[in-house]
């Protein structure tokens, strides 16, 4: 949850009464223009939402009987209420002023549009009240797919990260990454504020990765596509040697792809997780070479029996 505080903070906005209920939480992502209960119809207010009054709202409210001005804006005034913003710079009819200090309800003024308020509050709320989470991990961007690496502590992940940003890519977060599901299957990794641009390697301890590198080294978030996870070779465990197999790891309540690729002396981690990232754009181009070679195998081995029944 956030509080209304946090609203005016993010948008510059004007505190027009009801500074005591600033501290109000932020559970909705959704946002509402009451029109319908400026009319006068409350029985399907969504109280616990933001409210925003645009020029519409307000040219309809001075319509109003004066008698019943002071009565409809108490109604819209609800202890549950995180606040209500006016667009455009409106004035704020006095009666709402009043009902908003009564209920200590957050009045707030904006000066941007009303859609376009919308779309910021609803965007920004979205991803601060999104599902979070936290893995034990590496998140890198490889050539614009984020990856995310996993793997027994001292399998090499931080030395993994060192040299794919050495190769020019960039660093996202070491040893920890915080993972926000923003929609279905959109996950948003970054690293803790205590540990950004940092990188721990056993033997060597913290380095500042911007300071070493450069700020094009670094990245302060990425959506997180594909998971890499090293393991310590196993000779009794059969790999995946062709690409059919697909694995997928699940965050939250969202999947992403998972390949396991085996660690032992003379592999080079780097290279490979450049080429995995590479691949897995070309998938998502439709282009599978896995695929193809099984078609082109299965191919071959039909058209080997076809001259054996001849």
């Amino acid at each position: 949850m956030i509080s209304s505080s946090k609203l005016i903070e993010q948008f510059n906005m004007e505190v027009i009464a009801g500074k005591n209920g600033l501290h109000r939480k932020v559970t909705e992502t959704d946002l509402s223009r009451p029109g319908l209960e400026m009319a006068g119809y409350f029985s399907h207010y969504s109280s616990d939402r933001i409210q925003v009054l645009g020029t519409t709202e307000l040219s309809f409210y001075n319509l109003l009987p004066e008698e019943e001005k002071a009565g409809r804006m108490g109604k819209l005034c609800r202890p549950e209420t995180p606040a209500i913003i006016i667009t455009r710079d409106l004035e704020a009819p006095e009666e709402l002023i009043n009902s908003c200090n009564e209920t200590n309800t957050p009045l707030l003024k904006s000066e941007s549009s009303t859609t376009k308020l919308m779309g910021q509050v609803t965007s920004y709320l979205e991803r601060e009240l999104a599902p979070e989470t936290s893995l034990h991990g590496v998140l890198v961007d490889v050539y614009g797919v984020g990856v995310l690496i996993t793997g027994d502590s001292g399998v090499g992940k931080s030395e993994t990260a060192l040299e794919l940003v050495k190769r020019g890519h960039r660093l996202v977060a070491d040893d920890n990454v915080e993972i926000k599901e923003i929609n279905k299957n959109e996950l948003i990794g970054k690293a803790p504020k205590i540990i950004e641009h940092l990188l721990e390697i056993r033997g060597l301890g913290i380095i500042n990765v911007m300071t070493l590198f450069g700020a094009g080294s670094i990245l302060m978030e990425k959506r997180i596509k594909l998971n890499i996870n090293l393991e310590t070779w196993n000779k009794e465990k059969i790999y995946d040697r062709v690409g059919l197999n697909e694995e997928t790891l699940t965050i939250l309540d969202s999947k992403i792809t998972k390949k396991t690729i085996p660690v032992r002396p003379g592999r080079n981690l780097a290279v490979i997780i450049e080429v995995a990232a590479m691949n897995y754009r070309l998938n998502n181009m439709g282009i599978n070479t896995a695929e193809e070679f099984n078609n082109r195998l299965n191919a071959e081995i039909l058209k080997n029996a076809r001259k054996e029944n001849e």
